[in-house]
């Protein structure tokens, strides 16, 4: 990529951003217009969780690819490909009146979202090229991905409740094309690319058929029945090409995902906490909206501000404390505490009654979560590059959150079965309506607390403590002045 002026970078950076924020808002600002869009479009309760899961299927199935497409075709020119599918396919998500509509173009809006995400993360690693800058860059890029989830669920109360549902996705039509017009005159022309690389388009459709084929099972699981013969056989189906999977990625000359990083131990550990962790936050998010809508008779719009304090506190802390904690306890404490601190806050929300007040049921849970999910998401990253040269580092940071992704769409599926089928039993021995769906919600946000409570104590037990990991965030805590401050 060609060397751009100091004050240009900067200026790209903000567009980067911009585009980030575009993709961040898009994962949270549906939970809010969940009741709505399942009401229009007479989703059943399970299935609902296709406008989700299509999306973090394909979203997490095509973030390597999308990295990939970048080194073989320019990043540039990738970048603005995957920023033109994604504001296409928000309009078709916008003027969806079917249920396969929505759920086929959530998922084809899942692939361009994926591209614009590795591909932004390259070109930030491509223009500042100084420790110092890269620091801040990322630290401004954290920052933007985290406060989007707290902007997310704000505007997709206030846009379903003041026009529709339609309108959380129609807003990105014209933010998209600004961002596509002003990078078309900000961004640098691509230099040469490589000439010769191979694509693993193999390995992107099986692991993603993989896991689409076992989400659909466990969906489908509490209608056909768990031993069925179509769940048995959609499930040896998913197991049988995930083995292809694996034997196509060790057998490629240019694999998706190398499977020799998986004999570093750190890596492993970081991938197995990543998926415990983001199944019971995706459950949070997913549940706890219906929760707070559906039991407590919320509307839309103040379920995003009971959403605002902890996407708010998340954002500051990922801001610049969070790497200060690891420069000063390491990898292991700040990761296990995080998680200790958000698996409390799903045991609360399990434990609100039906008749729940917000400041004494919702608020607490909502803080401890925000607070665990800022303070834990930078060692887990900084864990899973901890093993690998500078030059994997991007590799192991997509391959972690690669893992994050599919943890919470599988994650999210099993819950929101589990949770269908208690409030079935519940409804079945005479409870009220209401009350046998905050019983379901109770058993998913319970086994969320323990996924994440097993997230904790694998994170706290098994990485392995390198003696140089507080300089792992010696940068990032120069850049941010937190190490200044901090008492």
């Amino acid at each position: 990529m060609s060397e751009v002026a100091a004050g240009r970078r900067w200026q790209a950076l903000a567009l980067l951003c911009l585009g980030a924020f575009m993709i961040v808002i898009d994962m949270t600002i549906v939970n809010v217009a969940l009741p709505s869009i399942g009401a229009d479009l007479r989703f059943a309760d399970a299935s609902l969780v296709w406008v989700v899961n299509a999306y973090l299927l394909t979203f997490g199935g095509c973030l390597l690819l999308g990295g990939r497409l970048g080194d073989l075709y320019g990043q540039r020119r990738v970048f603005l490909i995957g920023l033109a599918f994604f504001t296409l396919t928000s309009l078709a998500c916008g003027l969806a009146r079917s249920q396969g509509l929505l759920v086929t173009a959530r998922a084809v809006q899942g692939i361009g979202g994926a591209i614009v995400d590795a591909v932004s993360l390259s070109l930030i690693m491509s223009l500042f090229t100084s420790p110092a800058e890269r620091a801040k860059a990322m630290g401004v890029y954290g920052f933007v991905c985290a406060g989007g989830g707290s902007v997310g669920v704000l505007a997709g109360g206030l846009l379903t409740s003041q026009l529709d549902w339609h309108w959380i996705f129609l807003v990105n039509v014209p933010i998209g094309a600004a961002v596509f017009v002003l990078c078309l005159k900000l961004l640098p022309v691509d230099a040469a690319v490589q000439h010769g690389g191979r694509l693993d388009v193999a390995g992107a459709v099986t692991i993603t058929a993989a896991l689409m084929l076992a989400v659909y099972a466990v969906i489908g699981g509490n209608e056909a029945g768990w031993l069925s013969t179509r769940t048995l056989g959609l499930l040896a189906v998913a197991a049988a090409t995930f083995v292809a999977f694996v034997v196509i990625e060790s057998r490629v000359a240019a694999p998706l995902v190398p499977l020799r990083l998986f004999r570093l131990r750190n890596i492993v550990v970081a991938n197995i906490v990543g998926v415990l962790w983001s199944a019971g936050m995706f459950a949070w998010f997913f549940i706890s909206a219906l929760y707070l809508q559906i039991v407590l008779g919320y509307s839309a719009t103040e379920v995003g501000l009971a959403f605002l304090p902890s996407n708010l506190v998340m954002a500051a802390l990922s801001l610049g404390a969070s790497a200060w904690l690891v420069g000063r306890y390491g990898l292991r404490v700040p990761l296990a505490g995080g998680l200790a601190l958000a698996a409390l806050g799903l045991a609360l929300f399990a434990s609100a009654p039906g008749e729940g007040r917000y400041l004494a049921d919702v608020l607490p849970g909502m803080l401890l979560l925000g607070i665990g999910a800022g303070v834990a998401f930078n060692p887990l990253l900084l864990a899973a590059m901890s093993d690998v040269s500078e030059s994997e580092s991007g590799l192991a940071s997509g391959v972690v959150n690669t893992a994050f992704m599919m943890g919470g769409a599988l994650g999210l599926a099993v819950l929101a079965s589990l949770a269908a089928s208690r409030t079935a039993g519940l409804q079945a021995v005479g409870a009220a309506p209401l009350e046998a769906l905050a019983g379901g919600y109770a058993v998913a946000f319970w086994i969320g607390a323990a996924c994440a409570l097993g997230g904790a104590i694998l994170g706290g037990v098994g990485l392995r403590q390198r003696a140089d990991a507080p300089a792992i965030a010696a940068t990032t805590e120069a850049a941010t002045g937190i190490g200044a401050t901090a008492p």
